[in-house]
């Protein structure tokens, strides 16, 4: 019995595959290597193949007698999305049918879903609950609720069980093992930041400085990637036992960061001054995005560890200035 890990060569899948590891897993990745990195697939068997693939993916599952999928393949750029939808609707949505196709062939009937908070799009409260209203206002998001509610009737039709996961800002790195965020191109906060201590941008840039919150700039939930990474272990365990069928669950720390704390935070852990230049906000960035995660720590039992900020970034300090220019420097 395994798991197979779809994206474990991805920032998220990568430390997932870790911690499944650490707790006993036999584990197997698939990942078409098209945004993954092969310096990050640590030591389990790997193929180097595209979802889209039935056929070899029944064979793989049958082959390592796989029970359960954790699903992190997929395209993730907010803005991308927008420009090219279609690729979108292709490398996710279609993509995943093929794999739960794949998988009602090798008769595996559990799957943990990366899925987002993009689901919701603008929140009418906050913190966001797994029942709010879900009206996504980008493609992305589209394509990971439209691949949620394709679980739904998965599980109507053929009995497939699956935990979709909801999350918004991952960030940090494995304290041990040599793998974190190396992104192409970079989107995120945190990483850009950092890249501002190590010399390789001039400056960041924070997008709005007037939204009604106590510093005018945006608050987001950021979730240390080894947190994310337990989560989907329990959510593996949930689908094992006789609980559960088609169920989502939030995780967030339930207190949000502003962008000029995270600034002020990594200034403090790298010792760097970080120049932050203000410019106009960006269209549809909402004010305030925070998940409760209270439905996760309830039914997974799931207790996030690195809630404070500033061991986020430490860790992931630790990564990229060991690592600045990411797994190019492991050729």
């Amino acid at each position: 019995m395994a798991v197979l890990v779809t994206g474990g060569a991805g920032y998220i899948g990568s430390h997932t595959v870790a911690e499944l590891i650490e707790h006993g897993e036999k584990v197997v990745v698939a990942d078409n290597l098209s945004t993954g990195h092969k310096g990050a697939v640590l030591d389990v068997p790997f193929y180097a193949v595209d979802i889209r693939d039935s056929e070899e993916m029944t064979a793989l599952m049958q082959r390592h007698d796989i029970d359960t999928v954790v699903h992190f393949a997929a395209n993730s750029l907010v803005g991308e999305s927008v420009q090219d939808p279609l690729k979108y609707y292709e490398n996710n949505v279609a993509a995943t049918a093929k794999l739960l196709s794949a998988m009602v062939k090798a008769n595996v009937k559990k799957v943990v879903f990366s899925s987002t908070a993009a689901v919701y799009g603008e929140p009418e409260r906050t913190p966001i609950e797994e029942s709010d209203e879900k009206e996504p206002t980008n493609p992305y998001g589209e394509t990971k609720l439209a691949i949620e509610k394709m679980l739904d009737w998965s599980y109507k039709a053929y009995g497939l069980k699956s935990i979709r996961l909801r999350y918004f800002n991952a960030a940090g790195a494995h304290g041990t093992l040599p793998i974190g965020e190396d992104h192409r191109p970079e989107t995120h906060l945190i990483p850009i930041i950092l890249q501002v201590a190590l010399g390789q941008r001039e400056a960041v840039s924070v997008f709005g400085t007037d939204y009604p919150t106590p510093d005018g700039t945006c608050i987001r939930d950021y979730i240390h990637v080894m947190d994310l990474a337990s989560a989907h272990r329990l959510a593996v365990h949930r689908l094992r036992s006789e609980e559960g069928g088609a169920e989502s669950f939030n995780l967030g720390n339930g207190s949000g960061f502003s962008v000029k704390e995270v600034i002020e935070v990594a200034r403090a852990v790298t010792g760097h001054a970080i120049p932050a230049i203000e410019v106009e906000r960006r269209a549809g960035d909402p004010a305030a995005l925070v998940a409760s995660s209270d439905q996760a720590r309830r039914l997974l039992g799931w207790q996030p560890e690195y809630a404070d900020m500033s061991a986020i970034v430490s860790s992931a300090w630790a990564w990229h200035s060991s690592h600045p220019h990411g797994y190019d420097d492991e050729t």
